[in-house]
């Protein structure tokens, strides 16, 4: 009942809205004419009263807005978000509040009444550092507002981090390497670098699927732009602490720590997921996707989410696993036999570890620097 505690407890808020929908795009996000920002603040605020109510003796770590662009929200919503959630929460001594940000001019005014309200760690979507890249990509930013928000963000947040994509459409290994040297001069403290994947039922699947987006690296190239990735980032002191993020020591996502670690985390707003552990155990949660249905729900039958499961201990010793080994800190043994009921096969440990695929020390297994690359597969094998 108290396994959370080894990952702590953080809150996630979904602001579905974007002002265009990139094409590579499948998170759960629309493009809206007009939206009516107090009523959604009336759900959000009764939705954060009915989950305090739930988790009332709890010390909250983070709150992690995300979306969609929150950016796009009224500084005086999120500020109203913050102030009900510290009347509902006692919060803790390092408490990180993440909001995350598209570098266009429009939403990079708004940093600084962000920062006002309480959000003290910035994720900025740049994406590319190349022009042609990024209309590409369907972002509305060019380079120079990047850097200009992210010269903004920097003077408005004690902490910034910057995601980008690589193994775009001709992008070259030497293009990318130029690029993310480009992007560490800019001393961001945290990356988040995606290989950029074509999924189905985005506009990028579409094109894909009619043989119409062309020039995508292939797998040995992006291969070696992912070993580069770590050479480079190693190199000026901002190693992987996850599969995709990069930081200075200090600097990494505690929200996100949260999820790899397999924490409680609480999903408000349209298609917003949690792990809620309670009296009858730890229960998966989902919210309609929807926003004019969440809404609804929340307005009408005073809860937001469509779903809840309880976990069984398999289930919640599989995803323990799953997340928490992309974290190079990897995952506790005895932290998986509690929760299965069972030791994780000594032997196909060992057979990993002799394939250099995996490292085990004081009682913990990890994906070696060899592993990562192949993680899903190392992790068939330890969970067949």
């Amino acid at each position: 009942m108290d396994d959370w505690r080894h990952g702590g407890f953080g809150l996630y808020l979904h602001w579905p809205f974007c002002t265009s929908k990139c094409p590579y795009c499948d998170f759960n996000s629309h493009v809206a004419a007009r939206i009516d920002q107090a009523r959604w603040q009336r759900a959000y605020l009764a939705e954060i009263d009915r989950i305090a109510e739930e988790t009332r003796d709890r010390v909250l770590n983070t709150v992690f807005f995300g979306g969609g662009t929150p950016s796009l929200m009224d500084p005086d919503l999120v500020a109203a978000i913050l102030e009900r959630i510290g009347a509902r929460w006692r919060r803790a001594n390092d408490f990180e509040v993440t909001l995350e940000a598209n570098p266009g001019s429009v939403e990079a005014g708004r940093f600084r009444a962000y920062g006002a309200a309480g959000v003290n760690r910035l994720s900025m979507g740049v994406q590319a550092l190349n022009d042609r890249d990024l209309r590409r990509l369907g972002r509305m930013h060019s380079v120079a507002e990047a850097r200009r928000a992210f010269d903004i963000a920097r003077d408005a947040f004690r902490r910034v981090s910057f995601d980008l994509i690589y193994a775009r459409q001709d992008q070259s290994v030497e293009d990318w390497r130029r690029e993310l040297t480009e992007a560490l001069s800019m001393a961001v403290d945290h990356f988040s670098l995606y290989q950029l994947t074509v999924e189905e039922g985005t506009v990028f699947g579409a094109r894909a699927a009619a043989g119409h987006l062309k020039g995508l690296p292939d797998e040995e190239r992006a291969s070696d732009m992912y070993l580069i990735t770590q050479e480079i980032c190693e190199a000026a002191g901002l190693p992987a602490y996850e599969v995709s993020n990069h930081a200075r020591p200090g600097a990494e996502s505690r929200h996100n720590l949260i999820y790899w670690r397999y924490g409680d985390y609480a999903g408000i707003g349209p298609g917003a997921h949690g792990r809620v552990t309670g009296p009858t155990g730890r229960h998966a949660t989902e919210a309609p996707r929807g926003p004019q249905d969440w809404l609804t729900r929340v307005e009408t039958g005073g809860n937001g989410e469509a779903a809840r499961e309880r976990l069984s201990g398999a289930d919640q010793a599989t995803e323990f696993l799953l997340m928490g080994m992309r974290l190079s800190e990897g995952v506790a043994l005895d932290r998986w036999r509690a929760l299965r009921g069972s030791e994780l096969p000594s032997a196909r440990i060992d057979a990993l570890v002799d394939l250099g695929v995996l490292w085990q020390s004081c009682g913990r297994i990890g994906a070696t620097r060899a592993g990562r690359p192949v993680l899903n597969a190392l992790l068939r094998e330890l969970l067949a």
